[in-house]
């Protein structure tokens, strides 16, 4: 059996190779990547990129922007340039090994739009045996050093677009700056708590934080909902306001 799996995203125009048995990136990352607000031409980053899977469905969406993605896994940059080169976004799309909270110095400047899926499970989440899987999934008290780091790497009037667990709402918020950000809940189904957010900072704003309606994932049989489907398969961007 390979080590790697063959996957889809997007009604199949990304298709990439991922681990097997490592971290892997599904619904989370395609609602991610639709999250952010990138236009033609932005520079981008992505902190904690895996296999790619985030910045690529975000490049596939948006025609010109460059992304540039980290992660600490060298084995997973590799994969994930492969995914790159594979989807013919190679040319502005790319990744590098790095530390979040240790940058380059070539990458310790501002970007239009800065996005992460960072760990945001605590000690109480799943082990594994695995140990790309349990560094990736397990923030062990690093998420308000990456928020952190997410944050200063945002240049002024850009934005900063993340995906948690909804239960570390709080713990965001307080390592985040006051105002300007967007609380986007994904709910599993209509009057289910929600298991995931999405959190967006506006830096630099002024304004008070919102928290939206949010999107419902799935109908009552268990189908994604004609939203989910319009940016799980349609490419469809996810407005946060």
């Amino acid at each position: 059996m390979s080590e790697f799996t063959e996957d889809r995203f997007l009604d199949g125009r990304v298709a990439v190779r991922q681990q097997r048995h490592g971290f892997r990136s599904g619904l989370d990352a395609v609602m991610l990547a639709a999250a952010v607000p990138a236009k033609d031409g932005g520079e981008v980053l992505e902190l904690g990129a895996g296999a790619g899977i985030a910045s690529l469905c975000l490049a596939s969406r948006v025609g010109s922007c460059t992304i540039t993605g980290i992660d600490i896994d060298q084995d997973l940059v590799a994969l994930a340039n492969a995914n790159a080169e594979a989807n013919g976004l190679a040319a502005r799309v790319r990744f590098v090994p790095a530390d979040v909270v240790q940058l380059p110095e070539d990458l310790k400047r501002e970007f239009a739009h800065v996005f992460s899926n960072p760990p945001f499970h605590g000690e109480e989440g799943l082990a594994s045996p695995d140990e790309g899987r349990r560094r990736a999934r397990r923030d062990e008290g690093s998420l308000s050093a990456w928020l952190a780091a997410g944050s200063r790497r945002t240049v002024s009037g850009g934005t900063f677009t993340v995906v948690l667990r909804a239960d570390r709402l709080g713990e965001a918020l307080a390592a985040l700056p006051g105002g300007g950000v967007t609380i986007f809940p994904l709910w599993p189904k209509a009057g289910e708590p929600a298991k995931r957010i999405i959190l967006q900072l506006r830096k630099g704003s002024g304004a008070p934080s919102v928290l939206q309606p949010g999107l419902v994932l799935h109908e009552a049989d268990g189908r994604f909902t004609q939203d989910a489907e319009a940016i799980l398969r349609g490419g469809a961007s996810l407005a946060l306001g």
